[in-house]
């Protein structure tokens, strides 16, 4: 024992997706002590409560401790001990099993949120196994902004908050409670501090809409509309770019027509945004030079995420504002191994045509598996039947839209496997489930593949508990059982140092340096042209009829929003102290927010009955939960907005808790998907609200 702390530069990670720069203290191998790095490349500083407790994930009594094997029934938390040994092997023969019966494709393997390099390396072994099917999130996180970029313009446009920006518009990214990939708030209040303007389209009302010129208050749901708005006024006025149009779009006249009809009165009487603030936002937006757009994956939690995403884009370029500083970048990636390389593409080069989604029809590049159709194959055998799953860093059952069929999906399986740090609702209905070691506990890069245009070392800085293994290792073992061994390392760090080989670095090189970045370089496509069919913008996408997409981005009600029994607005919104689902068992973030709020304006309140601080059942078409109301005139009347990613697990230790009664996607449904991405309705649902006493 001694009483020496001895400090460590590293950085967060599995909070969100990382970036903060990290001072760890520890003694005795226990950390003591976090501190934001002020020479950090992103926080400057900066740390968010959920980093400042994430030891405590470490220490905490009821972590997993040893690998697990169910003995009753699924859901029943009846478990049995058993060495690693055993539980790789069962985990092999069942996923051999299945794949000698339905083919490798039979199995999936699924994934949460990335959280650092454990999702390309499942990728790894999907691909050297055989299935193309690797599900995540992305269909609602992510790829509806990045695959309809790399379509739109070429590449996925990042808000580049480095450089000076006249004005930015963040549009549904709430920055200051739940960064963004790749952009920490640090960057943006400082360049506030600097006179920035600020435009936040939002439902709610939020520190950053205090600090904004404009606040957009808009009706959940109606984003693709709004833009469609903001595209009217500035080509009607004559606001946009026209050199940059003249020269590097395509499509500028279709996209003018089209937009005519969508005038701001129209547009106001759809997103409840009174119409002369959608001409003071858009003019604003269109006449600073330049503009950074930071966009939050809440545009892509609707059935209209593809059309969202494309309006976006299409204001982004009219206003000049792509690949240019301090406006919305295409990121010159390090020089570090490709991803096709690492996760070994080559192995299964019809992967695009064989995975579920590719029988749907979704747009091409959508690289993982939307969960609506990876239930749909397990539960009706469509395209093809899958058999057995293997996840890590993701809890389906409260994450995934349309909690029911999830359970379904999670009886029907023949076999699951689930490496996590805590018991899950997911992992109480596994069969084996694995303990994983967490964050500063291996050596880990952090934004490998995010298209950021930069990588972050993420070293270890204490040892795991003796069985807790990083889900690398784990994968790595599952590999050289399934697959050919020589595919494989003798360690993970080895995978580390595959990545950084081509920049000449060792990783304890890239330890000492903290942060990989790409060369700064900007209006690339004055050199090259955009890498879409026409090397231009493409306002009209020229290959939409291909895929089955309209060419210019629309709006239209969805199709709940007819329901007369269900009068109010349901939307949600992340707590800033959690991470999705996770970490609602640690004791120092679970005394910051103990229960799940649903914000609900006075007069809806009273209304229906509904009394502040006293529990509210919030009702859909497809179910409903109970929450506690927190009345207040930051969300308009007639919107509920409700808690998501709640769990009890103080309900039950080996049965993975509560899962059902405040779970908001209690109350969502994968049944109408949005055609581009499969990505249901979490925003803008229609629903009802019962006071306690109703």
């Amino acid at each position: 024992m001694t009483d020496e702390i001895r400090w460590h530069k590293t950085h967060c990670a599995r909070m969100d997706h990382g970036g903060c720069a990290l001072v760890v203290g520890v003694r005795d191998n226990r950390i003591v002590k976090i501190k934001g790095d002020p020479a950090g490349y992103l926080n400057r500083g900066y740390v968010c409560p959920k980093g400042l407790a994430s030891a405590d994930r470490l220490s905490h009594p009821r972590r997993l401790k040893y690998p697990l094997k169910r003995t009753g029934k699924r859901g029943e938390g009846q478990w049995q001990r058993i060495s690693w040994d055993e539980a790789l092997d069962t985990v092999s023969e069942n996923l051999d099993r299945v794949r000698a019966r339905y083919g490798a494709k039979g199995v999936a393997f699924c994934q949460g949120m990335p959280k650092g390099m454990e999702h390309f390396v499942m990728i790894r072994l999907a691909n050297l196994f055989g299935s193309p099917n690797v599900v995540a999130v992305q269909d609602v996180c992510h790829a509806p902004r990045e695959v309809t970029g790399m379509h739109t313009c070429g590449f996925y446009p990042v808000a580049d908050f480095h450089h000076p920006s006249e004005s930015v518009l963040l549009w549904g990214s709430n920055i200051l409670h739940t960064n963004e990939e790749g952009e920490i708030c640090r960057l943006l209040l400082d360049r506030l501090k600097e006179g920035t303007e600020l435009i936040v389209v939002d439902p709610r009302q939020t520190p950053l809409t205090e600090r904004a010129r404009y606040w957009l208050r808009i009706r959940p749901g109606t984003d693709a509309a709004l833009a469609l708005g903001f595209l009217h006024v500035i080509i009607g006025e004559e606001l946009y770019d026209a050199d940059f149009v003249l020269r590097w779009t395509s499509g500028f006249a279709e996209l003018a027509e089209h937009v005519s009809a969508w005038t701001p009165e129209r547009v106001a009487a759809i997103t409840w945004v009174p119409a002369d603030l959608i001409r003071k936002s858009a003019r604003l937006y269109a006449r600073s030079r330049p503009a950074a757009m930071g966009w939050g994956n809440a545009i892509e939690q609707n059935v209209h995420a593809f059309d969202t995403a494309r309006a976006l884009v299409c204001l982004m370029a009219l206003c000049g504002n792509l690949d240019v500083p301090g406006g919305n970048i295409r990121a010159n990636e390090p020089k570090i191994l490709g991803l096709g390389p690492f996760v070994r593409a080559d192995r299964i080069p019809t992967k695009p045509k064989e995975m579920i989604h590719a029988h749907h029809r979704t747009i091409p590049r959508l690289m993982t598996v939307p969960p609506a159709f990876f239930r749909k194959a397990v539960l009706e055998d469509i395209p093809y039947p899958v058999r057995a799953a293997y996840m890590q860093c993701t809890n389906p059952l409260v994450g995934y839209a349309d909690t029911r069929k999830t359970l379904d999906t999670l009886m029907k399986l023949e076999f699951v496997a689930v490496s996590d740090i805590f018991m899950t609702p997911t992992a109480a209905f596994a069969d084996i489930v694995l303990p994983a070691a967490t964050h500063f506990e291996f050596n880990d890069i952090g934004h490998y593949g995010l298209g950021h245009g930069y990588i972050l070392a993420r070293p270890g800085v204490v040892d795991p508990p003796p069985e807790c293994w990083p889900d690398m290792k784990i994968l790595n073992a599952l590999g050289k059982r399934l697959t050919p061994p020589e595919d494989w390392y003798e360690t993970t760090d080895e995978f580390l140092e595959a990545v950084l080989a081509p920049a000449c670095l060792s990783y304890e090189q890239f330890v000492a340096q903290g942060c990989l970045r790409g060369e700064e370089r900007f209006r690339k496509y004055l050199k090259s042209g955009f890498k879409t069919p026409s090397g231009k913008v493409e306002l009209r996408l020229s290959r939409a009829e291909k895929f089955g997409l309209p060419p210019l981005p629309g709006w239209a009600e969805s199709p709940e929003a007819d329901a007369s029994d269900y009068p109010l607005i349901l939307t949600s919104f992340k707590d800033p102290y959690y991470l999705h689902s996770s970490y609602r068992w640690v004791e120092k973030l679970r005394a910051h927010s103990s229960r799940p709020l649903a914000w609900i304006h006075p007069e809806t309140g009273a209304q229906y009955g509904v009394e502040d601080g006293l529990p509210v059942r919030i009702e859909t078409p497809t179910g409903h939960v109970v929450q506690t109301a927190c009345l207040t005139r930051k969300v308009a009347p007639g919107v509920v907005c409700a808690a998501y990613g709640w769990w009890f697990p103080e309900a039950g230790d080996k049965t993975g808790g509560d899962w059902e009664s405040a779970n908001l996607n209690m109350l969502t449904s994968a049944e109408t998907l949005g055609k581009a991405f499969g990505t249901p309705n979490l925003k803008g649902l229609r629903c009802r609200i019962t006071g306690a006493n109703g």
